[in-house]
């Protein structure tokens, strides 16, 4: 079973290679409806528990399934905002990145390498700010690359685990 669950998983990762965008809005498509579904747990839970934290977890229920219900129905501008932060975040580690570097804690190939490592990830920000395309395209090819990682990851576990039964087998004989 797991090899044939690492055969679907590469397939998907093939999938997600050819159409990176569209795997990247499908995430963020699916992750709304995980949180379509933690709003109505939220909401649940604070009809049936009693104290003052009831209408707080009511209250972000309701947020939840609002933002939620706007990111399925526009999952490309909820992918748009998803994006946007991320360009933001890379920006803020790669500043921060830089600074540590340049700070006088570090020296030699720690320094060099923690000024380049700073810098790529703003050229990066800068990339995925410019173009919310490109952002969508490396999003989903990261995604892509972690599918085909973990599909071969799960073949080699049930080769080795049927190898393993096979083995057993011969000796309980």
């Amino acid at each position: 079973m797991q090899i044939g669950l690492g055969v679907i998983t590469i397939a998907l990762s093939i999938f997600a290679l050819a159409f990176p965008g569209f795997t990247f809005i499908s995430v963020v498509w699916i992750l709304a409806v995980v949180l379509f579904f933690v709003g109505i747990e939220q909401i649940i839970v604070g009809i049936f528990s009693p104290g003052k934290s009831r209408w707080s977890s009511i209250g972000l229920g309701i947020l939840v399934l609002i933002f939620a219900g706007i990111a399925m129905s526009y999952p490309v501008a909820a992918a748009l905002v998803i994006i946007i932060f991320i360009g933001i975040a890379f920006l803020i580690n790669g500043i921060a990145r830089i600074i540590e570097g340049f700070s006088g804690k570090h020296s030699g190939v720690p320094r060099a390498f923690l000024i380049g490592v700073g810098v790529l990830a703003v050229v990066i920000s800068i990339a995925v700010l410019a173009s919310p395309f490109f952002g969508a395209i490396l999003a989903g090819t990261i995604i892509a690359i972690g599918l085909l990682i973990t599909g071969i990851q799960m073949i080699v576990a049930g080769i080795q685990g049927r190898r393993a039964r096979v083995a057993s087998n011969e000796i309980a004989r």
